[in-house]
């Protein structure tokens, strides 16, 4: 079987409100859906989902780099997943959602060919994960209230965006465990927002609510002060935009820098380098959560199939396309029920396309 024909094509997908977080605001998401055919007849659909803020990409340089990595690619057996990754990186740096784009069309091949669902293909150990929801910067109070509609809905898992001021940031946290109890789970991913200084002070004062992680505290190149506020704080610690590859999860690993790791396949160019790192880190006795930038139904199929098959992914949080506006040109995948996403027995990622 081989490789027959690539193509790219953009997606503008309307959120139903704006996203804050401390990088910026997100008012809609523009995504890039691969479809790689083979000669044999089978079709797979991949997607690259950018952000200028953390990756460097958008949707047309997402779509550039596909139409460029295609002329290495053509003729090549879609099995032959190490050789073409390392093909491509030869070919092109960086472009790790392109990358990913076209290795989710890969995966989804390699599973219809197998006659097998894509959680199965990778290991199979569930064909359900759960996912937490995010809430974006606002007034505290909203906030609250936010916190208080998710719960009701089932979530037991939040995450809550900070990182602009450390005062609000607290008063975040502290109104929203006041509205929801003691049993809801809650994170802080602040985005790279505070210094190390503003972040152990800001923890100190989250621990008194019962926040069980904070996420990237740091900018993504300040590793010693990352390992710093780990040394230094009372509640666990994960990396986000400070690990990109398996290159810097060896480098996490070595710095102590971490308890967790958050692995986005637009992040780390695909299910492939995904598992890499996560292996680093299972073997590091570091628990890793599966995140996600944007993406539609296609990118978090498969995340949702790679949290479902390997179970040192302690969480999951793929609530991107819960944001979005219903678009019927992407279908199938999973089912979702609340915070439980439930994936299809489909052949490949299930995903069906006009």
């Amino acid at each position: 079987m081989k490789i027959k024909e690539i193509t790219a094509k953009k997606l503008k997908l309307e959120l139903r409100q704006p996203v804050v977080i401390a990088l910026g605001t997100i008012d809609y998401s523009e995504t890039v859906i691969v479809k790689i055919e083979t000669d044999e007849g089978l079709v797979g659909y991949g997607e690259g989902s950018g952000a200028t803020f953390v990756t460097g990409e958008s949707a047309d340089t997402i779509a550039g780099a596909v139409l460029l990595l295609k002329q290495a690619l053509i003729g090549l057996d879609p099995f032959s997943i190490d050789s073409i990754h390392h093909l491509m990186d030869k070919t092109l740096v960086h472009n790790a959602a392109a990358k990913a784009a076209i290795d989710i069309a890969l995966y989804d091949i390699m599973g219809q060919y197998a006659k097998l669902p894509l959680y199965r293909l990778l290991g199979g150990m569930a064909k359900q994960m759960e996912t937490d929801r995010t809430i974006g910067i606002g007034a505290p109070e909203d906030m609250a209230k936010e916190a208080v509609r998710l719960a009701e809905q089932g979530f037991r898992h939040i995450k809550i965006k900070a990182g602009l001021n450390p005062e609000d940031d607290i008063e975040a946290v502290r109104r929203i465990r006041e509205a929801v109890g003691g049993a809801i789970r809650l994170k802080v991913d602040a985005n790279q927002g505070w210094s190390a200084g503003d972040a152990l002070r800001v923890i100190h004062r989250y621990a008194e609510y019962g926040v069980e992680a904070v996420e990237q505290p740091v900018p993504h190149w300040d590793i010693d002060g990352l390992s710093y506020v780990r040394s230094k704080s009372p509640l666990k610690i994960m990396a986000d935009e400070s690990c990109f590859s398996p290159q810097d999860a060896i480098k996490l690993v070595k710095k102590e820098a971490v308890d967790l790791i958050n692995i986005k396949l637009m992040k780390c160019g695909g299910l492939y380098r995904a598992l890499q790192i996560n292996s680093i880190a299972e073997a590091s006795g570091i628990k890793c959560m599966l995140g996600c930038m944007m993406e539609s139904r296609i990118g978090i199929a498969a995340g949702a199939a790679l949290v479902a098959s390997r179970p040192n992914f302690l969480y999951g949080d793929l609530d991107s396309f819960m944001y979005f506006k219903e678009n019927e040109k992407i279908r199938g995948g999973f089912t979702c029920d609340g915070p439980y996403i439930t994936l299809s027995d489909e052949y490949g990622l299930g995903i069906k396309v006009d």
